[in-house]
């Protein structure tokens, strides 16, 4: 396990970011977008953008967790009221308490588009690369790339330092592209395993990671 945590370690989430950008280098003179998924995949992609010179949109997702364990998503809404679902989690859920849920879920995205301020970059006709801290269900992604491929961008690629293999394959069908810097088993569970330092981050630091963002879509 020793040597597992060493292979796949990110110091933080802006390591993870240079090192994810290194990765992506082919897209660094492409007309292309990084749309990153709030709130920590914002420290991500931030990093991507700089590195590749591209500019930076946010893509406003919330994830529905399941009633007994809030980390552990049944379904995600978009910022345009798209519900996405692992259908057989939904299915053993009670309707009335799924609809609830998706309605906060909705108005908290609603609620950071306009705490974070802007609109989104549209991705029709320019390469989309979507960026998160990591990939845990793969709800959260599908729901992104699912409202970015409606704008039909001309490639659509998921960036992440980490997810499991069987999420990267159930993704393949997604996206266009997926580039992820390690998806070996086992998982450790959590995203924040693979980090060093792993710190909940809050409207106030998506705002200041969106001031030092120079280049705008």
């Amino acid at each position: 396990m020793a040597n597992l945590r060493r292979s796949l370690f990110f110091a933080d989430r802006r390591d993870a970011g240079i090192r994810l950008a290194k990765a992506l280098a082919r897209y660094d003179s492409e007309d292309a977008v990084v749309y990153a998924l709030p709130r920590g995949g914002v420290s991500v992609a931030v990093e991507v953008a700089r590195q590749l010179e591209l500019p930076l949109s946010l893509l406003v997702v919330r994830k529905i967790g399941h009633p007994e364990n809030e980390e552990y998503a049944v379904c995600a809404v978009t910022e345009d009221g798209e519900r996405v679902c692992n259908d057989e989690e939904a299915a053993a859920l009670d309707p009335a308490w799924l609809e609830a849920a998706t309605a906060r879920a909705y108005e908290e995205a609603r609620r950071q588009r306009g705490a974070y301020g802007g609109e989104r970059t549209p991705a029709t006709g320019r390469i989309a690369i979507v960026v998160d801290d990591g990939i845990a269900t793969g709800l959260t992604m599908r729901a992104a790339t699912q409202a970015l491929r409606r704008e039909l961008p001309i490639e659509l690629v998921v960036a992440a330092p980490i997810a499991p293999r069987a999420v990267v394959a159930y993704l393949r069908g997604e996206a266009d592209n997926i580039v992820v810097l390690d998806g070996s088993e086992p998982f450790l569970g959590a995203i924040g395993a693979y980090y060093g330092s792993f710190p909940q981050v809050t409207d106030v630091d998506v705002r200041a990671l969106l001031r030092s963002n120079t280049l705008k879509g």
